[in-house]
């Protein structure tokens, strides 16, 4: 087996181990969910224990609102710091360290009723949600660097399937018969620290990523180490020139802050493109459809409409391992395409059930069916795609801050979502699928035209590809020329094709 391709033990272990942080992402975005009429219930009564008087339904309104985006207030915060900590600590020394966040977050929660202290709460999810804002930028990131060249895509989808694995454990969980009940809601939310722990124990066994052991910490001898280790051969002169070649371009640069990449002609276009594929992710629609989920399925006539939300969390979870298949054969480009054109067309046939379903009883069933697919075609491509897309559009020396940049224009859209949507359902319940119709035509309209195919491609050969570009957007001769406009122009060469 060409080792470009072969899978070990120590890359599963390590890749594994990582995804940890990737599923505490995704069961600490579901758990607030479920007990939520239960975790009101506390918040009242612990206000009649402090004032004697029952919480007003303002108030009541605003201390929910706020338990739930402080957590992405956190997420912004944290994400933003990435480069922080992966710069100074390492890769795998940052997840090991900011697993304390998890287990302090998770006690304050767990505690929260014990103690009747819903400041406790609140405290606890912004600590979580710092924690998890690191770890939407340490995953992707050392898996990127960890990972074969020609599987880096295959792997990088398993930072999508821990977060919709968490988020399905979470629903899960969150039901009555097993922690969503009045007596366990605290076990619930407290349950995030068994998997730092897990992880605690497990890193230590992990590799250092390579590429920051041989460029940022002149480690050629421990680089070669622990790529014979994850490559299962001795003969890894090709990962360590390409290293070197990327270190004496990295080294030629002055340091790559957020703000030179916005003012670089080299970076801007990297950085605009893994902005707006984030954005792609978040106001797709995805979060609105399941928040709608449980009174779609109860409209259609489903007996136990949480059970079939559950269900949707498991088709969530099937197709994020289709796109893990389909990555490295497709193309990055081509699923992201396909997800967002099929959305598009569930939004538009949501919509037209919603319309018609009063007067035509059959829509229902039209709304549960595309509801389903839209689920589904979100894992196929807009899930995975832009978490791991932007460690390979940016080489090692911008990859902290493009990595910062883009998670936190993540988790702000996300925020915005969760603030502003129930507005806009409220408005005009009947058509809001309308909204994210529009903002899915336009991110396949940019998609098509602005984002590069990168399957197969080194991290060095993408990023040059980028700077061969002259200052006005004409693409050098030196790069191959399609039908599609300059970035869509770089496709891999045909060393890079050779060795796939």
């Amino acid at each position: 087996m060409d080792s470009d391709k072969k899978i070990t033990l120590p890359l599963i272990f390590a890749v594994c181990v990582a995804v940890i942080g990737s599923l505490q992402f995704g069961y600490n975005t579901g758990v607030i969910n479920a007990p939520e009429e239960i975790i009101k219930e506390f918040f009242n009564d612990t206000w009649i224990e402090r004032t004697k008087q029952p919480i007003s339904r303002t108030l009541l309104t605003s201390l929910w609102s706020l338990s739930v985006a402080i957590f992405s207030v956190g997420g912004m915060i944290g994400s933003l710091s990435v480069g922080l900590f992966v710069n100074r600590f390492g890769r795998r020394n940052s997840m090991l360290l900011v697993n304390i966040l998890a287990i302090a977050g998770g006690l304050l929660m767990g505690f929260s009723k014990l103690a009747r202290a819903v400041e406790m709460l609140i405290i606890g999810r912004f600590i979580i949600g710092v924690f998890c804002g690191l770890c939407t930028g340490f995953v992707p990131m050392y898996i990127s660097e960890v990972s074969p060249t020609a599987l880096r895509g295959a792997f990088g989808t398993l930072n999508q399937l821990g977060i919709v694995v968490g988020i399905l454990v979470a629903q899960i969980f969150g039901l009555d018969v097993i922690m969503g009940s009045e007596k366990l809601w605290p076990l619930l939310l407290g349950f995030t620290i068994i998997p730092a722990i897990l992880q605690c124990a497990a890193l230590p066994f992990c590799p250092e990523s390579p590429r920051f052991l041989l460029i940022n910490q002149m480690k050629e001898e421990s680089a070669h180490a622990v790529l014979q280790k994850l490559r299962g051969t001795q003969d890894v002169s090709r990962d360590i020139q390409e290293m070197k070649d990327e270190s004496a371009k990295m080294f030629q640069e002055k340091k790559v802050t957020i703000p030179e990449l916005f003012r670089s002609p080299s970076y801007r276009q990297a950085i605009i493109i893994a902005i707006v594929l984030q954005l792609s992710q978040q106001l797709s629609g995805i979060n609105a459809v399941f928040y709608y989920s449980t009174g779609i399925f109860r409209e259609a006539g489903v007996g136990q409409p949480v059970y079939a939300t559950i269900g949707a969390g498991v088709v969530n979870t099937i197709f994020t391992v289709v796109s893990l298949f389909l990555v490295e054969r497709a193309g990055r480009r081509t699923l992201h395409l396909i997800g967002l054109g099929g959305m598009a067309a569930c939004a538009a046939l949501m919509t037209m059930a919603a319309l018609l379903k009063a007067t035509v009883t059959w829509m229902s069933y039209i709304s549960v069916i595309t509801t389903f697919a839209f689920v589904a075609l979100f894992e196929i491509g807009p899930g995975p795609i832009p978490w791991f897309i932007v460690s390979e559009l940016f080489s090692q020396g911008p990859r902290p801050a493009a990595v910062a940049v883009a998670g936190c224009s993540n988790w702000s859209s996300n925020f915005l979502v969760a603030m502003l949507f129930p507005y806009a359902a409220n408005a005009f319940p009947k058509y809001v699928f309308l909204v994210f119709l529009g903002f899915l035509i336009f991110f396949f309209i940019f998609t098509y035209f602005k984002v590069p195919e990168t399957k197969g491609r080194t991290f060095e050969d993408i990023s040059s590809a980028f700077e061969r570009q002259t200052e006005d957007g004409v693409v050098s001769p030196t790069v191959e020329k399609s039908p599609m406009v300059e970035l869509t122009s770089v496709q891999p060469t045909k060393d890079a094709d050779a060795n796939i």
